[in-house]
């Protein structure tokens, strides 16, 4: 999942049932185009350019990883799905959703399908009103103004009539609020870290990422497993015992939740699979003497993966030191998972099979994800 793009979008409707057309564009926006962060209120407004019935109108704000073309595109499918049939005789008509990208960000675009920010924003009223209420010192991008004093100097004196009901976001459906701690886990390449990191972007949580990267023997360790093998997993717990102990106690009042993307009993399952029998009789001595005083999570997922989607994955991010992992280790290591899943009786535990999933590049998939988590 690459950076996503704030786009505020207006939405219209003044044919058949309004409101629920603007509540299936909503919808088909969150299924499609990204996480939906906030919308206005809905307007009633007269037909502008045309003699028909009055408008429902609001705006929304959604994040999105599409770029501005392909979200347009995705919108136009949307408005089509929804009954819409576009004239291009340039001739406004009423129809059952009508759906404009307003701004996306500060960018200015200008092809022959899309001009952002809005050419005619500055001119309709039944806009500026309901991206006021989302954010009145929003700036546009080209005449660097306000919306509030586009919104005091527009030229359209429509009367605006507000409308006593709001449209559900249906991104607030999944609810974390139950959870103060998730652990996202899984085998290598499983996508623990994509997931964990969207879910904090998306949701407003605390993100705790493992530094595996900074580990010195990681790399060496693939290339002479039995030397460093010791070495590898007491460093790690160290560093994971150090990171979820500060991590866990600074709170922050800003944030909802904290997910992590991993989990420290990993330390135990990995060092099983890599440490001689003495190394790992050791070892468990000394993790244990740590594990007792770290917070468990009081929701633990782990994302089980197909050892062909794993290698997959492992070739696709390409670091070099993994790419010569073999199948059996990856096996042991997902061996190793389930047996310690089977044994937990007081953590709340959810085995999500993700094997024929791509949560990272198909949003039907990660929404599925959310679901399977929340519910």
């Amino acid at each position: 999942m690459g950076l996503p793009t704030t786009f505020h979008i207006a939405l219209g409707s003044n044919k058949g049932d309004k409101f629920k057309n603007l509540q299936d564009a909503v919808n088909a926006i969150h299924n499609t185009i990204g996480q939906i962060k906030s919308i206005s209120r809905v307007y009633k407004s007269p037909a502008l350019g045309f003699d028909g019935d009055d408008f429902f109108n609001a705006v929304l704000i959604v994040e999105s990883v599409l770029e501005a073309e392909t979200l347009l595109q995705a919108l136009l499918t949307i408005e089509k799905g929804l009954g819409r049939e576009r004239n291009h005789s340039g001739v406004y008509e009423a129809r059952p959703i009508d759906l404009d990208i307003i701004f996306a960000e500060n960018r200015i675009l200008n092809t022959s399908t899309l001009k952002v920010p809005h050419p005619e924003l500055a001119k309709r009223r039944f806009v500026l009103q309901p991206l006021h209420d989302l954010d009145s010192k929003l700036k546009h991008p080209e005449n660097h103004k306000e919306i509030s004093e586009l919104l005091e100097t527009c030229e359209d004196n429509s009367v605006l009539e507000t409308i006593n009901i709001w449209l559900k976001n249906p991104s607030k459906a999944y609810n974390f609020s139950k959870y103060n701690y998730i652990a996202i886990e899984g085998n290598i390449g499983a996508g623990k870290t994509s997931l964990a990191t969207q879910i904090a972007h998306d949701f407003n949580a605390k993100l705790i990422l493992e530094r595996f990267a900074d580990n010195p023997f990681l790399s060496k360790f693939y290339e002479d497993a039995k030397r460093f093998a010791f070495t590898l997993e007491m460093s790690f717990l160290a560093d994971r015992y150090q990171q979820i102990t500060d991590d866990l106690s600074q709170l922050d009042l800003f944030k909802d939740f904290i997910i992590s993307d991993y989990d420290v009993f990993k330390s135990l399952i990995f060092s099983k699979i890599t440490l001689q029998e003495d190394e790992f009789n050791l070892y468990r001595k000394l993790f244990y003497l740590m594990y007792k005083d770290i917070t468990k999570p009081d929701l633990y997922v782990f994302l089980h993966q197909s050892t062909e989607r794993l290698q997959k994955n492992i070739k696709s991010r390409g670091r070099a030191y993994e790419l010569n992992i073999q199948n059996e280790y990856l096996e042991k290591i997902n061996t190793g998972y389930l047996e310690f899943l089977k044994s937990q009786t007081d953590v709340n535990v959810k085995i999500i099979d993700i094997s024929d999933r791509d949560f990272i590049e198909n949003r039907s998939d990660y929404l599925w994800v959310l679901e399977e988590i929340c519910g």
